[in-house]
């Protein structure tokens, strides 16, 4: 994967000047910095590494066709950057496959392509995988539960804890839920069990948000 490298004196400067060259504003990147330690005689100076969106993807896409090919799966992928994340869709004759159940083996395909560019690379971008419409399906299938529940203990006053679920699904609860004028979110328990309760919110708080 490509990387752009700079030096200079001045961090802010090396930033913006980066940018300039690369034609890019600082949602289209990822920076990562390094501090050179100077001497008695030399100040310090810096390095930056400036990695593009769109090159972090290409470089994704080409991984997931090399690994998912070892499952005997020929793949043709979509990708999109939006609100600094990077979106990439998988198309296959053997979706159920790459999906596995409850979407444990796209969850897999996630991890390793994360821990891929944190080990490598050491950047850590958004990234959403799909199959299809897979994901897209049960987010929205995780909104209308979300506010299923939040109306239910908006009516009875009781908080409701939900299954267990991975950060992703939690954060399209918390997400759902965030200007409710009835109910909060808070995520409790330790990974795997880790899970979300919805709990109504005082009389105070109610008149607050008023």
């Amino acid at each position: 994967m490509e990387v752009q490298i700079f030096e200079g004196k001045n961090l802010e400067e090396l930033k913006t000047n980066s940018l300039q060259e690369l034609n890019a504003n600082e949602k289209d990147v990822i920076i990562k910095s390094e501090e050179i330690k100077g001497n008695l005689l030399k100040k310090n100076t810096y390095k930056i590494y400036v990695y593009k969106l769109t090159d972090i993807s290409d470089y994704i896409k080409e991984y997931l066709k090399n690994i998912v090919s070892l499952m005997g799966i020929d793949i043709t992928l979509e990708s999109k950057i939006r609100d600094e994340q990077i979106y990439i869709k998988m198309y296959s004759e053997n979706n159920s496959l790459l999906i596995g159940k409850e979407g444990k083996n796209l969850s897999a395909l996630t991890y390793i392509v994360k821990q891929l560019l944190s080990i490598k690379y050491n950047i850590y971008p958004h990234i959403v995988l799909d199959v299809e419409n897979y994901k897209e399906h049960k987010e929205k299938r995780i909104e209308r539960l979300a506010k299923q529940i939040a109306r239910e203990v908006a009516k009875t006053k009781l908080d409701v804890k939900l299954e267990n679920m991975n950060s992703y699904e939690r954060r399209i609860v918390h997400n759902t839920l965030t200007n409710n004028k009835y109910v909060y979110t808070i995520s409790e328990g330790e990974e795997p069990n880790r899970h979300v309760v919805i709990k109504y919110k005082t009389k105070e708080e109610i008149e607050n948000a008023e």
